[in-house]
C-alpha cells in the first residue's frame, strides 16, 4: 500500500492528485501540524524546492512551496532584506522536527509579532500557484480553473491549511531589514495593566513593531528603523510608558532579536506539560480571558493573541463561553483531540461559505479532509 507521495514538480503533483482514490494528508515540513485526524497517505511537498526568482530591487521573491524558510531568509539577509511578517518557529512549542517550508508558512498564514505593524503573511503574498482537488493547476493572472474569476486566490490559500489546494509556488513581497532596533520592557506582572501599557504604545506615533507580555519579562515594546530614529523613539516611548511601571531599554541588536524570538516562538511554553490553546480576540478582552482560564499565558499583538496553558483535557471554549473570538486547540493528547475539536465550529453563514469553497476547489473532499472541522 502506498503511504507517501513525494512529487518533485508541479506536474507530478497535479498527476498525483488527479489519480487519488481517497483522502491524503498534505504536509510541508511537518513543523506546524495541528487539527483533527487526517487519514490516507501523506503527500509531501518538500521535494518541490528552490527560489525561482529573487529581485531585490523590486522587493520580490518567488519560491517553490517546499523551499526551506531558512534558505529564503539567508538569501534575503545577504541583500539586507527580510520577510516582514516574521515567521514563527513552532518546533519547540509542538515538539516537532523537520524543516519549516514556505508553503507550510503560507498555508497556515503563520505570522509573528510584527503583524501589528507589517501585517500577516497573507498581506505579503503577491501571488500563488497550487493544484486543486481535481488535479488542476490554478494560478494568479494566467489560465485558471473555470469560474474562479473574482476569487483573491492568494488570500484564499493563506490559512486554508491545504484544504482547498496544494501550494506549488508562492510570490512574496519582501522589505529592507532595519538598521537598528530597540526593545523596551515595562515591569508589569498583571495582564490587564500590560494591555493598557501596550495599547498606549501602539496608539502612539512611534511606529511600534512588537507589543507583547511575558510573565517575568513584563510588557515588551519593540521599535525598528534608522539608528537616529530608533534612539529618538526609544526615549519618547520610555517617557510615555513610565507611568505604567519601571522601564528598561535594550539596544543591543542581538539581545533584542533573541528577546523577540522568544515572543515569536512562544518560548515560555516549550517543554511544559499541559494543553496549549491559541486565542484570537479583542485586546481589551485578553485580561478577562486569562483570568477565566486561570493558567499561564503569553500575550502578543498587543493582547489580540493569547497563548494559554491548561491542564490536560480542559476545554478552554467552555471557560470562555460568551466571549467573542476564536480558541484553537494547538497541542493536546490524542484522547483530548478526539473529544475537543481543534478548530471552533464556524457560524452558519461562514460554514456555508467554507463548504461552497471546498466544493469548488476540492469537490471530492480529498485534501486534508477533517483538518478544519
Amino acid at each position: 500500500m502506498m503511504t507517501e507521495l513525494r512529487p518533485e514538480t508541479e506536474q507530478e503533483l497535479a498527476e498525483a492528485i488527479r489519480t487519488l482514490t481517497g483522502p491524503v494528508a498534505v504536509r510541508g515540513g511537518g513543523t506546524r501540524a495541528f487539527g483533527g485526524a487526517v487519514t490516507g497517505p501523506v503527500l509531501h511537498t518538500g521535494a518541490m524546492a528552490g527560489i525561482a526568482l529573487y529581485e531585490p530591487g523590486a522587493l520580490t521573491l518567488v519560491a517553490k512551496a517546499g523551499t526551506p524558510v531558512a534558505e529564503i531568509e539567508a538569501a534575503l539577509a545577504a541583500e539586507g532584506q527580510r520577510l516582514a511578517f516574521e515567521v514563527p518557529d513552532w518546533r519547540g512549542l509542538l515538539a516537532t522536527e523537520g524543516v519549516s517550508t514556505i508553503g507550510g508558512v503560507v498555508a497556515s498564514n503563520a505570522s509573528g509579532p510584527r503583524r501589528v505593524q507589517a501585517g500577516a503573511c497573507r498581506d505579503a503574498l503577491l501571488g500563488v500557484r497550487f493544484v486543486d482537488g481535481t488535479g488542476t493547476v490554478v494560478k494568479n493572472g494566467g489560465r485558471v480553473m473555470k469560474n474562479v474569476t473574482g476569487y483573491d486566490l492568494a488570500k484564499l490559500m493563506a490559512g486554508s491549511h491545504g484544504t482547498l489546494g496544494v501550494l506549488s509556488e508562492v510570490a512574496l513581497k519582501v522589505l529592507p531589514a532595519p538598521e537598528a532596533m530597540a526593545s523596551l520592557a515595562v515591569a508589569i506582572d498583571d495582564p490587564g495593566a500590560a494591555v493598557a501599557a501596550l495599547s498606549a504604545a501602539l496608539g502612539s506615533p512611534f511606529d511600534v513593531t512588537g507589543a507583547a507580555w511575558l510573565p517575568g519579562a513584563g510588557a515588551l515594546v519593540r521599535i525598528e528603523g534608522f539608528a537616529a530614529s530608533v534612539a529618538y523613539r526609544a526615549e519618547r516611548l520610555a517617557a510615555l510608558l513610565a507611568p505604567h511601571g519601571a522601564v528598561t531599554v535594550e539596544r543591543d541588536r542581538d539581545a533584542v532579536a533573541a528577546q523577540w524570538a522568544a515572543v515569536r516562538d512562544v518560548a515560555p511554553f516549550h517543554g511544559r506539560p499541559g494543553d496549549l490553546w491559541r486565542l484570537a480576540l479583542k485586546p481589551s478582552d485578553a485580561p478577562g480571558a486569562v483570568a477565566r482560564l486561570g493558567g499561564p499565558a503569553v500575550l502578543d499583538w498587543g493582547g489580540g493573541l493569547v497563548w494559554a496553558l491548561l491542564p490536560g483535557g480542559e476545554d478552554a471554549r467552555a471557560r470562555l463561553s460568551g466571549l467573542a473570538g476564536h480558541a484553537t486547540l494547538v497541542r493536546a493528547a490524542p484522547e483530548t483531540r478526539a473529544r475537543i475539536a481543534a478548530v471552533p465550529p464556524e457560524p452558519a453563514p461562514v460554514a456555508t461559505l467554507a463548504a461552497g469553497l471546498r466544493q469548488r476547489f476540492d469537490p471530492r473532499g480529498l485534501l486534508n479532509a477533517g483538518l478544519m472541522g
